[in-house]
């Protein structure tokens, strides 16, 4: 079982590495990325969700996402005694991925002065900031990613190709439901950067917005474990 710890702190890794990654291309000043737009960060995000899974399920399950960990251990589909673990492990490896998203765009955080920006690339904020509103946007994206995950390991997978699906269902929740809140539907996605945002150096960065921090946390965990519960009530 702890290879398949290992297997969640390097999946994680990956997922924020090349997540995170895309925000910054886009988003920060003298990029040959820059302003490419929401298409290209959902379409990113997807693929890094899929480069994530490929990364890590050779060594466990790979679910990347404490929201997804909680929820299968909700419904007796992981055991309880495994989630600490994994979720640290998955923590873990976002502040890691985020971390070297720093070093990777070293001298183009002194370009970009908008402290707004630089949060962003890191950790989620709303666009129209309004907390109930953010939750349940949170809370029915992640509600979607649970069942779909849940729904796809019903089907027949040419080997290999099931953690595309998973790839593609991310991406529509992005580009569907992502516009609200920029779509964190993972704990670890969103409060690992934000803490490595906290900490690291980065140049012009203002505050990591902890007074919604809280939001990317518990709708996500929240809204997993309600998918869920709808998907096995099912016939």
């Amino acid at each position: 079982m702890w290879t398949q710890t290992l297997g969640e702190f390097i999946g994680t890794f990956i997922l924020i590495l090349l997540g995170d990654g895309v925000v910054a291309g886009v988003s920060l000043n003298q990029s040959k990325a820059k302003d490419a737009g929401w298409v290209a960060i959902t379409l990113g995000w997807g693929l890094a969700v899929t480069m994530g899974v490929y990364t890590a399920a050779f060594l466990g399950p790979a679910h990347l996402n404490p929201a997804v960990t909680i929820a299968f251990a909700a419904i007796g589909q992981f055991s309880w005694s495994w989630v600490l673990p994994f979720v640290a492990a998955q923590m873990l490896g976002a502040f890691l991925g985020a971390a070297i998203v720093w070093l990777h765009y070293y001298p183009h955080w002194a370009k970009t002065n908008d402290q707004a920006t630089t949060l962003g690339v890191f950790a989620t904020s709303p666009a129209i900031r309004n907390h109930t509103a953010n939750f349940l946007s949170e809370f029915i994206g992640t509600a979607v990613l649970i069942f779909g995950l849940l729904a796809f390991a019903q089907g027949k997978w040419t080997a290999g190709l099931a953690p595309m699906g998973v790839g593609i269902l991310i991406t529509a929740i992005g580009l569907s439901l992502g516009g609200t809140t920029g779509y964190a539907i993972n704990p670890a996605r969103d409060l690992g950067p934000r803490l490595a945002h906290a900490i690291l150096p980065i140049a012009h960065k203002g505050g990591s917005d902890w007074g919604y921090s809280w939001v990317p946390v518990l709708g996500p965990l929240a809204g997993g474990v309600v998918g869920a519960l709808i998907f096995v009530t099912l016939p």
